[in-house]
């Protein structure tokens, strides 16, 4: 079976391995086809026992991504201790988050653990496995926004119960991601964090097993 030609498959791998998490954007307006195109694509991500349990707030005000800005920027504070006096400080000082001010959109992605009912098939061996299937759909919205020329930016510093209060998401309503969504001159050909030094890439060949756990890696 072979769906795809060459061409197509070579902008399938091309579109993995090039799609970057983004922190500056420019305030050029998202067509909305563009970004019906990106919540298309979601939609379209794989989810356990077909319960598809995301929902997408679509934040355009301002004041609204101020308010979410300085729920970041506190996070990011208290997360900065943990790397005082060391080499590590001043990088992680130095993470841009203003995109989710630069970015035309923000978008909230959620999970509804409930959506699909109390028994979901997969799901009640594992119930992780919602989250698994947002984190699809998420990845999903990444290579679109790349498709479409945009870029995406997953913001990852903030306490839940806050960006519940200024959504006004229901407590049962897990908010998994806030993605910022817009066009940007700025698009580097490695991740960011590699281009920090926060870490190197691990070998592929070191992570990978046949049969079992290999009892000599870490």
């Amino acid at each position: 079976m072979n769906l795809l030609n060459e061409e197509e498959r070579n902008g399938v791998y091309k579109a993995i391995f090039n799609r970057r998490d983004i922190r500056t954007f420019e305030d050029t307006p998202i067509a909305n086809e563009k970004l019906i195109k990106i919540l298309e694509a979601a939609h379209a991500g794989p989810s356990v026992g077909f319960m598809q349990p995301w929902n997408f707030v679509i934040i355009r005000s301002q004041e609204t991504k101020q308010k979410l800005a300085n729920i970041v920027d506190k996070e990011r504070r208290a997360l900065a201790i943990h790397y005082e006096d060391t080499d590590r400080e001043l990088k992680f000082l130095d993470l841009k988050i203003a995109g989710i001010l630069e970015a035309p959109i923000t978008i909230c992605v959620t999970c509804n653990s409930f959506s699909a009912g109390d028994h979901v098939l997969g799901r009640n061996s594992i119930p992780e496995t919602d989250l698994m299937s947002v984190s699809c759909a998420i990845q999903n919205m990444w290579l679109a926004a790349y498709a479409e020329g945009l870029a995406m930016g997953w913001v990852s510093f903030y306490k839940k119960p806050d960006v519940r209060t200024i959504l006004n998401i229901p407590y049962h309503i897990d908010p998994v991601a806030l993605l910022s969504i817009g066009y940007t001159n700025d698009y580097p050909d490695r991740p960011l964090l590699e281009i920090h030094k926060w870490e190197k890439r691990q070998q592929l060949e070191k992570l990978i097993f046949e049969e079992k756990w290999d009892s000599n890696s870490k």
